[in-house]
């Protein structure tokens, strides 16, 4: 393998590896916006937009 193939190969790996850190980071992320969600509801919270669809 030449050295210009050898960069090229850890430039690909490197993206892919932080791709896959980024997507992993939002998945962990959408979790726990979700459960925070929860939380409030479960607590009587609730959204502004729910009395604009209330009449």
């Amino acid at each position: 393998m030449s050295a210009h193939a050898l960069y090229v190969a850890a430039a690909y790996a490197i993206t892919a590896v932080a791709l896959a850190g980024l997507i992993g980071w939002i998945l962990i992320d959408q979790r726990a916006r979700k459960r925070e969600l929860a939380e409030l509801q479960a607590a009587g919270v609730r959204r502004r937009s729910d009395k604009a669809a209330k009449p």
